[in-house]
């Protein structure tokens, strides 16, 4: 499931309300308005709201939950195999979506971190080569948090971390995500060639840059390999930017804590082995992102369509 279907299905209420009365020039404006009373929810509400709706999705939608069932299942993971574990991650899915207007509208959330000071040794190995970083975060736990929480650290740093954006179908909710995004540490360029230059630059001058490791890209920018096992189109930018820039990369995800107690943000410097040929490297990045799912399977995106074709399209990200 992508994030634009994730939302629309967590508006499907309000979008009915408003067709029901038929007052299309309010559209925007009780959407918008709907998003900004969620946003001053407690976190442990929105979760269990959350946690309710994921539920629904599954029992509800056939094509959400074979697929959910069949990517799961393909892992090999014990703990995602049985159906406890299955309906966990529903639960987890729906916390996801539930929790985005806190996250961009609301307060700040509780942030801890696995490890502050490995990441800012990081930091400082790069400065000393004058390299840049590539940050990868996986559809695991709340990627938004861990952009957010990576993107503080830059700031903290002297850094900002640039993210590739595909603006939101809804003009409505593009202002919202846009307006969430600009924050110290971080902006974003476009999705497209253009973005990828502007990434290139980003590296060569030592910046930092984030991307989605498991986004089937557009064809053209991929290639097949493996993950879990079946092959799966896999972008090809991350490793070209690691060899033709040499720089650290770090996996990044972040868990979501019970009882809405916030977040905890992991990081893992890659050991990457670059001067191998391309898609030796675009497996080890794939092996990367196993080994963090297999540290928190249940909060993994499953029902994401990682083994799809690939779009013929201008769009490189997410």
């Amino acid at each position: 499931m992508t994030l634009a279907n994730a939302l629309a299905i967590f508006f499907n209420v309000a979008l009915q309300v408003v067709q029901i009365t038929q007052r299309r020039p309010y559209f925007k404006s009780i959407l918008k308005l709907l998003f900004q009373l969620l946003s001053f929810l407690p976190l442990a509400l929105l979760h269990a709201l959350g946690g309710l709706l994921g539920l629904a999705v599954f029992v509800i939608s056939s094509i959400y939950r074979s697929r959910l069932l069949a990517n799961a299942r393909q892992s090999s993971l014990a703990s995602v195999s049985g159906w406890r574990g299955l309906l966990a991650v529903a639960c987890q899915a729906g916390m996801m979506v539930a929790e985005l207007p806190r996250l961009w509208l609301g307060r700040s959330v509780r942030v801890q971190w696995s490890d502050r000071a490995a990441l800012d040794c990081t930091f400082a190995e790069a400065a000393s080569h004058s390299k840049g970083i590539i940050f990868l975060t996986p559809h695991l736990g709340s990627w938004e948090v861990a952009g957010q929480a990576i993107a503080s650290a830059c700031n903290a740093q002297g850094k900002v971390m640039t993210v590739m954006y595909k603006p939101a179908k809804k003009p409505w909710l593009d202002e919202i995500v846009k307006a969430s995004r600009k924050r110290p540490g971080m902006e974003t360029v476009p999705a497209d060639v253009s973005g990828v230059r502007q990434t290139l630059r980003v590296l060569k001058s030592g910046g930092a840059i984030g991307l989605l490791p498991d986004q089937v890209p557009m064809d053209g920018m991929g290639v097949w390999s493996r993950v879990f096992g079946k092959p799966a189109y896999t972008m090809t930018l991350a490793a070209k930017l690691a060899q033709s820039n040499e720089c650290p990369v770090v996996m990044v995800w972040c868990e979501r804590l019970s009882g809405g107690c916030g977040y905890r943000v992991f990081t893992r410097t890659l050991a990457l082995k670059l001067d191998r040929v391309l898609d030796e490297v675009v497996q080890q990045i794939n092996h990367a992102v196993e080994g963090a799912i297999a540290e928190l399977p249940t909060q993994y995106l499953w029902s994401y369509a990682r083994y799809k074709e690939p779009k013929k399209n201008g769009q490189v990200g997410a």
